[in-house]
């Protein structure tokens, strides 16, 4: 007897932990569903083994609740960080990226540069473009703000990665940035309060996401976002929202990895004496020679060092 169950193809929309949004994109169909229990039980050390972005295949039951997926289609690429309290598994923010977008703010809450430094290299090890969009250049029109900001693009283009200026709120540098997202799958990612959903919404305005106030004890944002969404464009694409991050922990990326992550110390590495040189201590380090006459900027250096030693005792970048 022919099998009779339905089935659907699409790509996973929304994942709220317990339920998943498939979405046909031919069809524009969407089906509630949960994941069959195999999932759970393949080995994999990820909180989530379904994420936003998957492409997969789903058998649509007589009720939502029988909607069930049950195969993941191949991962091009992925974004995935440390889970939460949890240093052993790892949390997929989104797959399938064609270029992540790290949205940063110099101030109102600022930045970190380790944060910064440490989605890049996830970026890098997942083979994510990685683009940094520097939000909020309204408020740093004056010629010593204007220092910071070069300063700032200085440092990460001069680490071949490109920095763009927007402002959110006075529109400005939203339709190159639109322009740029036509026709593929964006990534949107950022603390808190870096005016991430203030961005979305400009560059498709018709989504209305909800955004919030910036903490004025904390200087830190609040939360808006609380689960990883995908949005089709209008002009052709999707656009990944993610929720507000405060740390990026590194995971499954070795010591002996590390630097191949950072391009701006790669790219000298080998003309380093040793071939196995850590950049740490070892003499005719061409990494700490280029560092010291200011061809790596002292702060990713620093960050690699960090990161290097990544004893993270407190806890700060597993939150």
């Amino acid at each position: 007897m022919a099998d009779q169950t339905a089935h659907i193809e699409g790509i996973v929309v929304k994942s709220t932990g317990s339920w998943y949004t498939v979405c046909d994109p031919e069809t524009g169909q969407r089906v509630r569903c949960r994941i069959r229990g195999l999932f759970r039980l393949s080995g994999s050390r990820t909180t989530n083994p379904v994420a936003v972005g998957d492409r997969v295949r789903a058998e649509i039951g007589q009720e939502e609740g029988d909607n069930v997926i049950t195969e993941r289609l191949p991962r091009r690429n992925y974004i995935i960080r440390r889970a939460s309290n949890l240093s052993k598994e790892s949390h997929i923010i989104a797959a399938n990226i064609d270029t992540a977008y790290l949205v940063a703010t110099l101030d109102f809450p600022a930045t970190s540069t380790e944060f910064i430094d440490r989605f890049l290299v996830t970026a890098e090890a997942y083979r994510v473009p990685a683009v940094i969009v520097l939000n909020k250049a309204d408020l740093f029109a004056g010629p010593e703000d204007r220092k910071r900001v070069e300063a700032f693009a200085e440092v990460y283009r001069g680490a071949g990665y490109e920095v763009i200026e927007v402002s959110a709120e006075r529109k400005t540098g939203i339709e190159a940035l639109r322009e740029r997202m036509r026709g593929r799958t964006s990534l949107f990612s950022g603390h808190s309060g870096v005016g991430k959903s203030t961005l979305i919404n400009a560059v498709e305005p018709a989504l209305h996401l909800r955004t919030g106030a910036i903490s004025d004890y904390h200087r830190k944002g609040k939360h808006t976002t609380t689960f990883s969404e995908i949005f089709p464009l209008t002009g052709g694409g999707w656009l990944i929202d993610t929720p507000g991050i405060k740390g990026f922990g590194l995971i499954d990326i070795e010591p002996e990895e590390l630097a191949r992550y950072f391009p701006d110390l790669f790219r000298h590495a080998p003309a380093c004496q040793f071939y196995n040189c850590t950049h740490t201590h070892e003499p005719n380090c061409a990494v700490a020679a280029a560092v010291a006459a200011g061809e790596i900027a002292e702060s990713r250096y620093v960050s690699y060092l960090k990161m290097l030693e990544d004893d993270d005792k407190e806890g700060k970048y597993r939150k």
